[in-house]
Protein backbone atom coordinates (compact mmCIF):
# COMPACT_ATOMS: atom_id res chain seq x y z
CA UNK A 1 0.00 0.00 0.00
CA UNK A 2 2.94 2.06 1.05
CA UNK A 3 4.72 2.03 -2.43
CA UNK A 4 1.02 2.39 -4.45
CA UNK A 5 0.48 5.67 -2.53
CA UNK A 6 4.48 6.66 -3.07
CA UNK A 7 4.02 6.04 -6.70
CA UNK A 8 0.36 8.11 -6.79
CA UNK A 9 2.00 11.20 -4.82
CA UNK A 10 4.86 11.37 -7.90
CA UNK A 11 2.89 10.73 -10.61
CA UNK A 12 0.92 13.78 -9.17
CA UNK A 13 4.21 15.61 -8.87
CA UNK A 14 4.41 15.68 -4.96
CA UNK A 15 7.11 14.06 -3.20
CA UNK A 16 6.79 10.88 -1.23
CA UNK A 17 6.89 12.77 2.65
CA UNK A 18 10.61 10.55 3.28
CA UNK A 19 11.94 12.27 0.01
CA UNK A 20 10.96 15.82 1.16
CA UNK A 21 12.78 15.01 4.68
CA UNK A 22 15.64 14.26 2.67
CA UNK A 23 15.37 17.26 0.21
CA UNK A 24 14.44 20.02 2.54
CA UNK A 25 17.04 20.81 5.23
CA UNK A 26 18.61 24.04 6.85
CA UNK A 27 20.98 25.53 4.67
CA UNK A 28 24.71 25.63 5.99
CA UNK A 29 26.36 28.25 7.87
CA UNK A 30 29.14 27.79 5.08
CA UNK A 31 27.02 28.24 2.35
CA UNK A 32 25.52 31.44 4.47
CA UNK A 33 28.70 32.67 4.74
CA UNK A 34 29.45 32.08 0.92
CA UNK A 35 26.25 34.22 -0.36
CA UNK A 36 26.94 36.94 2.24
CA UNK A 37 30.30 37.46 1.12
CA UNK A 38 29.30 37.31 -3.41
CA UNK A 39 26.17 39.90 -1.86
CA UNK A 40 29.24 42.36 -0.83
CA UNK A 41 31.26 41.89 -4.11
CA UNK A 42 27.73 41.92 -5.93
CA UNK A 43 26.63 45.26 -5.35
CA UNK A 44 28.29 48.81 -7.03
CA UNK A 45 28.80 50.20 -3.71
CA UNK A 46 30.26 47.28 -2.14
CA UNK A 47 32.73 46.28 -5.44
CA UNK A 48 33.78 49.95 -5.82
CA UNK A 49 34.47 50.35 -1.99
CA UNK A 50 36.83 46.96 -2.37
CA UNK A 51 38.55 48.27 -5.19
CA UNK A 52 39.13 51.71 -3.81
CA UNK A 53 40.61 50.09 -0.54
CA UNK A 54 43.41 48.17 -2.92
CA UNK A 55 43.86 51.50 -4.46
CA UNK A 56 44.42 53.37 -1.74
CA UNK A 57 46.63 49.97 -0.14
CA UNK A 58 49.22 50.76 -2.90
CA UNK A 59 48.71 54.00 -2.90
CA UNK A 60 49.96 54.59 0.77
CA UNK A 61 53.00 52.09 -0.54
CA UNK A 62 53.91 54.69 -3.01
CA UNK A 63 53.92 57.60 -0.91
CA UNK A 64 56.33 55.93 1.70
CA UNK A 65 58.31 55.39 -1.27
CA UNK A 66 58.34 58.20 -2.10
CA UNK A 67 58.33 60.89 0.77
CA UNK A 68 59.14 58.75 4.32
CA UNK A 69 62.61 58.75 5.65
CA UNK A 70 65.27 55.57 4.95
CA UNK A 71 64.57 54.44 8.02
CA UNK A 72 60.97 54.09 8.07
CA UNK A 73 61.03 52.52 4.72
CA UNK A 74 60.44 48.65 6.30
CA UNK A 75 58.19 46.03 6.04
CA UNK A 76 56.21 46.63 9.33
CA UNK A 77 55.95 50.93 7.90
CA UNK A 78 54.41 49.61 4.96
CA UNK A 79 52.21 47.01 6.20
CA UNK A 80 50.88 49.33 9.50
CA UNK A 81 50.22 52.42 6.79
CA UNK A 82 48.70 50.54 4.15
CA UNK A 83 46.30 49.01 6.42
CA UNK A 84 45.01 52.27 7.33
CA UNK A 85 42.53 52.85 4.75
CA UNK A 86 41.21 49.04 5.19
CA UNK A 87 40.70 50.24 8.93
CA UNK A 88 38.14 53.58 7.69
CA UNK A 89 36.29 51.79 4.75
CA UNK A 90 35.86 48.15 5.82
CA UNK A 91 33.37 49.34 8.50
CA UNK A 92 31.30 50.37 5.61
CA UNK A 93 31.39 47.04 4.18
CA UNK A 94 30.28 45.72 7.51
CA UNK A 95 27.66 48.26 7.60
CA UNK A 96 26.17 47.37 4.37
CA UNK A 97 26.01 44.21 4.65
CA UNK A 98 23.89 44.40 7.90
CA UNK A 99 21.37 47.08 6.65
CA UNK A 100 21.28 44.98 3.30
CA UNK A 101 18.26 43.34 3.45
CA UNK A 102 16.04 46.76 4.70
CA UNK A 103 17.55 48.80 2.23
CA UNK A 104 16.85 46.20 -0.18
CA UNK A 105 13.40 44.81 0.85
CA UNK A 106 14.74 41.55 0.33
CA UNK A 107 14.33 40.87 4.48
CA UNK A 108 11.40 39.11 3.40
CA UNK A 109 12.95 36.55 1.11
CA UNK A 110 16.06 36.37 3.59
CA UNK A 111 13.99 35.44 6.48
CA UNK A 112 11.41 33.03 4.46
CA UNK A 113 14.75 30.97 3.21
CA UNK A 114 16.09 30.87 6.45
CA UNK A 115 13.89 31.66 9.43
CA UNK A 116 16.18 31.21 12.24
CA UNK A 117 17.89 35.03 11.64
CA UNK A 118 20.83 34.16 14.27
CA UNK A 119 22.00 32.36 11.45
CA UNK A 120 21.86 34.85 9.32
CA UNK A 121 23.55 37.36 11.46
CA UNK A 122 26.29 35.14 12.17
CA UNK A 123 27.04 34.54 8.62
CA UNK A 124 26.93 38.49 8.16
CA UNK A 125 29.79 38.57 11.17
CA UNK A 126 31.64 35.67 9.58
CA UNK A 127 31.60 37.12 5.69
CA UNK A 128 32.90 40.95 7.56
CA UNK A 129 35.63 38.97 9.21
CA UNK A 130 36.55 37.26 6.52
CA UNK A 131 37.04 40.45 4.34
CA UNK A 132 38.99 41.51 7.34
CA UNK A 133 41.39 38.81 6.47
CA UNK A 134 41.51 39.24 3.13
CA UNK A 135 42.27 43.01 3.54
CA UNK A 136 45.05 42.31 5.47
CA UNK A 137 46.59 39.67 3.39
CA UNK A 138 46.19 41.95 0.15
CA UNK A 139 48.30 44.66 2.40
CA UNK A 140 50.82 42.31 3.60
CA UNK A 141 51.49 41.38 -0.20
CA UNK A 142 51.67 44.93 -1.82
CA UNK A 143 53.97 45.91 1.50
CA UNK A 144 56.37 43.45 0.47
CA UNK A 145 56.31 44.31 -2.82
CA UNK A 146 56.83 48.23 -1.78
CA UNK A 147 59.73 46.50 0.84
CA UNK A 148 61.65 44.74 -2.21
CA UNK A 149 61.82 48.01 -3.93
CA UNK A 150 62.70 49.91 -0.73
CA UNK A 151 65.74 47.66 -0.88
CA UNK A 152 66.62 48.18 -3.86
CA UNK A 153 66.56 52.26 -3.89
CA UNK A 154 68.32 52.83 -0.58
CA UNK A 155 65.58 51.97 1.62
CA UNK A 156 65.64 49.83 5.07
CA UNK A 157 64.17 47.24 3.54
CA UNK A 158 64.30 45.57 7.21
CA UNK A 159 61.30 42.53 7.42
CA UNK A 160 61.29 42.06 11.18
CA UNK A 161 57.83 41.49 11.87
CA UNK A 162 56.57 39.46 15.15
CA UNK A 163 53.57 37.24 15.04
CA UNK A 164 52.26 39.37 17.82
CA UNK A 165 52.70 42.65 15.78
CA UNK A 166 51.04 41.07 12.74
CA UNK A 167 48.29 39.43 15.20
CA UNK A 168 47.55 42.93 16.22
CA UNK A 169 47.23 44.44 13.39
CA UNK A 170 44.83 41.66 12.11
CA UNK A 171 42.89 42.24 15.54
CA UNK A 172 42.59 46.08 14.43
CA UNK A 173 41.01 45.19 11.24
CA UNK A 174 38.62 43.16 12.68
CA UNK A 175 37.53 45.11 15.67
CA UNK A 176 36.55 48.26 13.21
CA UNK A 177 34.81 46.02 11.02
CA UNK A 178 32.69 44.35 13.49
CA UNK A 179 31.91 48.06 15.03
CA UNK A 180 30.44 48.70 11.60
CA UNK A 181 28.56 45.98 11.53
CA UNK A 182 27.36 46.36 14.98
CA UNK A 183 26.08 49.79 13.64
CA UNK A 184 24.48 48.50 10.88
CA UNK A 185 22.58 45.64 12.71
CA UNK A 186 21.27 48.55 15.09
CA UNK A 187 20.17 51.21 13.10
CA UNK A 188 19.23 49.19 10.44
CA UNK A 189 20.14 52.10 8.02
CA UNK A 190 23.26 52.28 5.89
CA UNK A 191 23.28 56.19 5.30
CA UNK A 192 22.47 56.72 9.06
CA UNK A 193 24.52 53.87 10.19
CA UNK A 194 27.35 55.54 8.11
CA UNK A 195 27.21 58.52 9.68
CA UNK A 196 26.83 57.86 13.07
CA UNK A 197 29.32 55.52 12.34
CA UNK A 198 31.95 58.52 11.62
CA UNK A 199 30.01 60.91 13.63
CA UNK A 200 29.88 59.44 17.27
CA UNK A 201 32.71 58.26 18.09
CA UNK A 202 34.67 61.67 16.37
CA UNK A 203 32.35 63.87 18.51
CA UNK A 204 33.75 61.65 21.79
CA UNK A 205 37.12 62.12 20.99
CA UNK A 206 36.68 66.04 20.86
CA UNK A 207 34.77 66.33 23.85
CA UNK A 208 37.24 64.00 25.92
CA UNK A 209 40.09 66.77 24.49
CA UNK A 210 37.94 69.99 25.12
CA UNK A 211 36.44 68.68 28.36
CA UNK A 212 39.10 68.39 31.53
CA UNK A 213 36.31 66.42 33.29
CA UNK A 214 36.15 63.24 30.33
CA UNK A 215 39.93 63.32 29.91
CA UNK A 216 39.93 60.22 32.26
CA UNK A 217 37.18 58.53 30.79
CA UNK A 218 37.93 59.27 26.95
CA UNK A 219 41.12 57.42 27.61
CA UNK A 220 39.09 54.36 28.48
CA UNK A 221 36.35 54.52 26.10
CA UNK A 222 37.69 56.51 22.75
CA UNK A 223 38.53 53.51 20.45
CA UNK A 224 40.39 55.31 18.21
CA UNK A 225 42.50 56.33 20.80
CA UNK A 226 42.89 52.79 23.13
CA UNK A 227 43.52 50.94 19.45
CA UNK A 228 46.45 52.93 18.23
CA UNK A 229 48.83 50.52 20.73
CA UNK A 230 47.86 47.78 18.56
CA UNK A 231 50.30 49.21 15.65
CA UNK A 232 52.82 49.62 18.52
CA UNK A 233 55.86 47.23 19.06
CA UNK A 234 54.49 46.13 22.49
CA UNK A 235 51.60 46.63 24.48
CA UNK A 236 51.23 46.95 28.03
CA UNK A 237 47.98 45.23 29.80
CA UNK A 238 47.16 48.86 30.84
CA UNK A 239 46.52 49.33 27.34
CA UNK A 240 45.00 45.66 26.89
CA UNK A 241 42.66 47.05 29.64
CA UNK A 242 41.59 50.00 28.06
CA UNK A 243 41.58 48.53 25.02
CA UNK A 244 38.74 45.89 25.94
CA UNK A 245 36.78 48.53 28.35
CA UNK A 246 36.05 51.05 24.38
CA UNK A 247 35.77 47.56 22.67
CA UNK A 248 32.66 46.94 24.98
CA UNK A 249 31.38 49.85 24.40
CA UNK A 250 31.31 50.49 20.54
CA UNK A 251 31.73 46.89 19.31
CA UNK A 252 30.23 44.63 21.27
CA UNK A 253 27.04 46.98 22.57
CA UNK A 254 25.71 47.63 19.24
CA UNK A 255 26.27 43.90 18.20
CA UNK A 256 24.38 43.06 20.74
CA UNK A 257 21.83 45.76 20.86
CA UNK A 258 21.67 45.28 17.02
CA UNK A 259 21.27 41.40 16.75
CA UNK A 260 18.22 41.73 19.47
CA UNK A 261 16.87 44.44 17.22
CA UNK A 262 16.67 42.30 13.95
CA UNK A 263 15.71 38.77 15.74
CA UNK A 264 12.67 40.55 16.95
CA UNK A 265 11.97 43.43 14.16
CA UNK A 266 8.99 42.51 12.32
CA UNK A 267 9.18 41.84 8.65
CA UNK A 268 6.13 42.94 5.96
Amino acid sequence: MTAVQNATTSSAGVAPEEDRGRTVGKVSLARLTWVELRKLADTRAGLWLLIVIGLAAAGTAAILLGAAPDEEQTYQGFLSFGLAPATVLLPVLGILSMTSEWSQRTALTTFTLTPARGRVVAAKLIAAVLIALAATAAAALLSAGANLIALGTGGDGSWHLTADQAGRLLLNQVLFVLMGAGFGALLMSPALAIVLYFALPTAWSVLGQMVKRLNDAAGWLDLNVTSLPLSEPVMSSGQWARLGVSCAVWVMLPLVAGTVRVLRREVS
